[in-house]
C-alpha cells in the first residue's frame, strides 16, 4: 500500500493548535445539521405525497361525478381539493419558509463555525473516528481513495 493512501488528505486534518473539544463541537454541530437535512428532505416528501394526495382526490371527485353521486363529488371538491393544508399555506410554501428561514440559519451557522474554528474544513471528527478505527495497513481500510487515473 502507498504512503499516500495511509494518510488523511489535508482537508481532513484539524489545524494546529484546535483541541479536541472544538472538534468534538463542531462534530455534534454537523451531527444536528444532517439531522436538519434529514428532517428537510421528510418536509420536502411530505411535500410532494400532500399534492400527490390532492391530484388523486380531484381525480375521485371526478369519478364520483362520473358514477353519479354529484353533490357528493361537489362537497369533496368544494371542501378538500385544493384545500391549504396549514392555514394560508399550501405545502409548497411550507418547504420555502423552512429553507429560508431555519434551514438556511442552521447552515448558515455551522458554516460560520467551521470557518471560524478549523479553517471551513469538514468532518474532522468523523477523519479522527476512522484513523482512530481502521486498521492501518490493511486492505480496505486505507485512509483515503486511490488517486484518479
Amino acid at each position: 500500500m502507498t504512503e499516500s493512501r495511509e494518510r488523511p488528505r489535508p482537508e481532513h486534518v484539524r489545524p494546529q493548535g484546535v483541541d479536541d473539544q472544538t472538534v468534538e463541537a463542531l462534530g455534534k454541530l454537523s451531527e444536528a445539521l444532517e439531522v436538519i437535512e434529514d428532517a428537510r428532505g421528510s418536509l420536502y416528501r411530505f411535500h410532494r405525497l400532500a399534492g400527490k394526495a390532492d391530484l388523486a382526490i380531484g381525480e375521485a371527485v371526478d369519478l364520483l361525478r362520473d358514477a353519479g353521486h354529484g353533490a357528493i363529488a361537489d362537497r369533496i371538491e368544494t371542501e378538500i381539493v385544493g384545500r391549504n393544508v396549514i392555514e394560508g399555506r399550501w405545502t409548497f410554501q411550507i418547504v420555502e419558509e423552512y429553507d429560508a428561514g431555519y434551514y438556511a440559519a442552521a447552515k448558515s451557522a455551522e458554516q460560520a463555525a467551521r470557518d471560524e474554528l478549523v479553517d471551513g474544513k469538514r468532518h474532522l471528527f468523523e477523519a479522527e473516528m476512522k484513523e482512530d478505527r481502521r486498521t492501518h495497513g490493511a486492505r480496505h481500510h486505507e485512509a483515503v481513495p486511490p488517486e484518479a487515473p
